[in-house]
This record gives C-alpha cells, structure tokens and sequence, in this order.
C-alpha cells in the first residue's frame, strides 16, 4: 500500500486484495459489510449520482471514544455520489462531521474508488482522496495522527478491509 506524504492534499492509497471487483464494491456499499471493517461505520446510500450518502458511526466507535471522554455524532461522514460504474468506480463527496467541541467541519472534499482487476485473482483498489477543502484532515486520514488516538486513516480502513475480504475476519475480530 502506498500514501501521498501527510503534506499533500490529494493522497493515493492503492492495496491489492484475492478477491473480485464486485466483492470489494459490495464491500465498499453495503452496509453489512462496511460495519465490520474499518472503523465500523455503516455506509448509508444507493449508489447512483446525484444521492446523498452518509456513514453512520458504530456503536464500537461510540464506546470507544466515550472512553476516551469524546462524544461522536450519530452520522460521521456525509456527502454525495458524483459517479458509480458498479463495480469498477465510485466518486464521493465526502465531509467528515466529527469535530472537536466548538469547530465546525470543514468543507467537501472528493472520494475516489478505483476497482480494476488485475491476473491471479487479484483485484487492485485504489483510493484517492482530494482533501484540497479539508486541509486539517490530511494528516489524519493519511494516519499520520494514529498514536494521538485519531485513528490510522485510510491505511488502516484499506488493511482491515483486505483482511476482512481475504480470510473472513477484521482485524478487531481477529483480535477479539
């Protein structure tokens, strides 16, 4: 998996993953399957252009921030599919609305899902991320903040993903 350095707005984060196009896109839409990688957030959409979308947060990412005295919104993530070429492209806006007390979220930034096949079985996912509207977000999506307890951004959710499509199991229930 490769990233942009935290200093750069647009990032590119590619991993490859034993599994077809279509299972990393039901992966990446439905919300059974978001829920169980990641940090948990239940993709709420129907993948057509012009559509609201919103990732709900989890009540394991609930618990775990009360732990750590932060109160996180119902609703982390919003925006809208700009595109979707099941199961090859997804294009989102996409705003994070978790904030700290008193700061208000920044403006939309633009998701890219990129699905292609490649030999063996193997598909390659590439995600850029145009955080040129958010720039207090490159750095934690880069998960570059991962030991502040922010999280381990976009590497993070693409490992745990490629597990979870891989041998069955997240990495929280791998540890579990």
């Amino acid at each position: 998996m490769t990233s942009a350095t935290a200093a750069s707005t647009v990032q590119v984060h590619r991993v490859y993953i034993k599994a077809t196009p279509q299972a990393i896109w039901e992966a990446i839409i439905k919300p059974e399957w978001t829920q169980r990688y990641g940090y948990g957030g239940q993709f709420e959409s129907e993948p057509r252009p012009g559509r609201p979308f919103k990732s709900l947060t989890g009540d394991d990412m609930k618990k775990a921030s009360a732990e750590m005295g932060i109160e996180v919104p119902d609703v982390a993530i919003d925006g809208e599919v700009v595109e979707a070429n099941p199961p090859h492209r997804l294009v989102l806006t996409w705003r994070m609305l978790m904030v700290p007390p008193g700061e208000t979220p920044q403006g939309f930034t633009r998701l890219t899902y990129e699905i292609d096949p490649i030999d063996g079985g193997y598909t390659k996912l590439t995600v850029v991320h145009d955080l040129a509207e958010a720039p207090r977000l490159v750095s934690m999506v880069a998960g570059d903040e991962e030991s502040s307890g922010a999280g381990g951004g976009w590497p993070w959710i693409l490992s745990d993903l490629k597990s979870l499509l891989e041998t069955g199991k997240s990495f929280a229930e791998i540890t579990n």
